[in-house]
């Protein structure tokens, strides 16, 4: 993987695998943040963000390492229920690659799953629910389906409630798991999540797989929903290559 920043070039060198611990120091969330929200998504060079609904084709081994890397660092992972199902979601697991880190930041061995519903269309069943190294998260709104909500509680899932009706506020959302102190947020969408908390305002950094595919189609780019009245501007924070693969980092400006 080589570094193509000029800033870390010389130190990290070029035209080699990074080892995951090099590669948590890069992806480091800031220090000092009450609450940093950031997404992790891959897109195809036509603007795809999936491909027959799912963005494991356009992926590549490089790509899960970050995905690993990124789940390594995070307090919470913040998914929609439309991607849970889609991509067959499992708990996030212990590596122990990000052990130590993970304990001296006072974090558990692993990220909670936090799913966002408006429906709670979920199966409670799935081992996301059954078998999660530190338990699942629903957050919808006060207005969900309450048979739902009392089904959900029952098979021992903590939901909690984030907007008035039944969808979900994404800056209450966002507010309400730093409140648990699950203050370093990673977000892998789908598109329709990663849009509302964009239109929010509230969506701190980028981290965009470039891959170097075209999938032509209608796929939803990697954010999709609300316009903002004016773009959000990204800085470019670090920039990687393995194998026509780029892996970019913004942060907003």
């Amino acid at each position: 993987m080589t570094d193509m920043t000029a800033s870390t070039a010389s130190d990290q060198g070029a035209d080699r695998e990074w080892s995951l611990l090099e590669l948590a120091d890069a992806y480091a969330y800031p220090e000092g943040e009450e609450l940093w929200l950031r997404a992790n998504m891959v897109s195809s060079l036509d603007g795809a963000g999936q491909h027959e609904g799912r963005s494991q084709p356009l992926s590549s081994d490089a790509d899960m390492r970050i995905f690993g890397t990124l789940r390594g660092l995070a307090d919470v992972v913040v998914v929609g229920a439309e991607t849970v199902r889609r991509e067959g979601y499992r708990p996030a697991r212990a590596r122990e690659a990000f052990a130590a880190r993970r304990a001296a930041a006072g974090q558990g061995p692993a990220p909670a799953v936090a799913v966002v519903t408006a429906s709670l269309g979920l199966d409670l069943s799935a081992p996301l629910f059954t078998e999660p190294l530190v338990p699942t998260l629903v957050l919808t709104g006060a207005g969900a389906p309450s048979d739902r909500v009392a089904a959900a509680r029952a098979a021992g899932v903590e939901v909690l409630f984030a907007g008035e009706g039944a969808a979900v506020d994404p800056a209450r959302a966002a507010a309400l798991l730093a409140e648990r102190g699950l203050r370093r947020q990673l977000t892998e969408g789908g598109p329709r999540l990663l849009g509302q908390f964009t239109a929010a305002g509230v969506l701190d950094e980028l981290c965009l797989t470039l891959s170097p595919t075209m999938t032509a189609g209608d796929a939803q780019r990697i954010a999709h929903g609300p316009s903002v009245e004016v773009p959000t501007r990204f800085g470019l924070a670090s920039l990687l290559e393995q194998d026509g693969f780029l892996f970019s980092r913004y942060r907003r400006i």
